[in-house]
């Protein structure tokens, strides 16, 4: 939307849409594809995951043309309490008073280290906020979905891709501007696209991979564990220069976030030893006992044992 001036951002998502669409019949013509679970799931949660992941992935990427990354970045944070207050809502789930301090820091260093790039519009502003509410709901449906339905991350995307395009092709006349086919559709231009359809895929497969293995708020965190790996690893190799205040932000939100982590795996280890421990069956009463005769002389085999 920079370099090459590609000024349409919802139709940007619905080639990759469009693209993943092709690629997962590809793997279901290859016999490659999942099967749905045998547990049947609603069509309307299905509809509504498709609905909410256009809106989205639509918004996302027009707060990207709008405003800068950090911009982005920061309207980011504000999804990490969306996701805890809406878990609470729906589900009555609740989180340590560690973990809620990890996230704290967390945040807090993330907006310390994208401070200094906070270029926006009221539009753009208005676009970064609205986008906060779907893109909370849509980690939480897929995580859900895939932990609770058992679907897995392929088949999720086969059934509801078809639903995201229709609603991408309806925000194109409200959120880009006229004169997409006017665009300099040469090989470099239609490379640079194509590419960045591919690399979306590679994202959502990922993103889902990991929204099916940990929860929305863990997924959250591995965004911004990827915005502080940005800003320190562009230093280190690159010799860029973000600045002391945004370093020290990025190494904050790094050490939230790894303390966030330990405590995560801590719970989901004491979860599982918990589920592996044997249930103590009762040992079966002597008959003397029963009898209430001889009870406090007499003492059965099995009760020895």
């Amino acid at each position: 939307m920079g370099r090459l001036e590609f000024n349409f951002p919802i139709f940007l998502t619905l080639i990759h849409y469009s693209i993943d669409w092709i690629l997962l019949a590809f793997l279901k013509t290859m016999s490659l594809l999942p099967v749905s679970p045998p547990k049947t799931t609603l069509f309307s949660s299905l509809f509504s995951l498709g609905a909410i992941m256009a809106f989205a992935s639509g918004l996302a990427n027009t707060s990207l043309k709008y405003n800068s990354v950090g911009f982005y970045q920061m309207a980011k944070i504000a999804v990490t309490p969306t996701i805890v207050f809406a878990e609470f809502i729906r589900f009555r789930k609740t989180i340590s008073f560690k973990k809620i301090l990890a996230l704290a820091v967390m945040l807090a260093g993330i907006a310390v280290a994208t401070v200094t790039d906070l270029e926006f519009n009221a539009f753009g502003a208005c676009i970064a906020i609205a986008w906060i509410i779907p893109s909370a709901i849509n980690k939480i449906l897929w995580s859900n979905l895939q932990q609770e339905a058992n679907w897995t991350s392929l088949a999720l995307m086969w059934k509801t891709t078809p639903i995201t395009i229709f609603f991408l092709l309806a925000l194109m006349p409200w959120l880009d501007p006229p004169g997409v086919l006017s665009f300099k559709w040469d090989i470099n231009n239609s490379t640079a696209v194509l590419t960045l359809a591919l690399l979306g895929f590679l994202l959502q497969r990922s993103g889902a991979l990991a929204l099916g293995a940990t929860s929305a708020t863990s997924h959250v965190v591995l965004g911004q564990f990827k915005t502080c790996v940005i800003v320190v690893g562009g230093y280190l190799p690159f010799n860029s220069d973000p600045g002391f205040v945004s370093l020290c932000g990025a190494v904050a939100a790094l050490g939230g976030t790894s303390v966030y982590t330990s405590l995560s795996l801590k719970e989901t280890n004491h979860q599982s030893s918990s589920k592996q421990l044997p249930t103590q069956i009762p040992l079966p009463k002597s008959k003397t006992s029963e009898n209430g005769s001889e009870g406090s002389t007499v003492t059965s085999t099995s009760n020895v044992v």
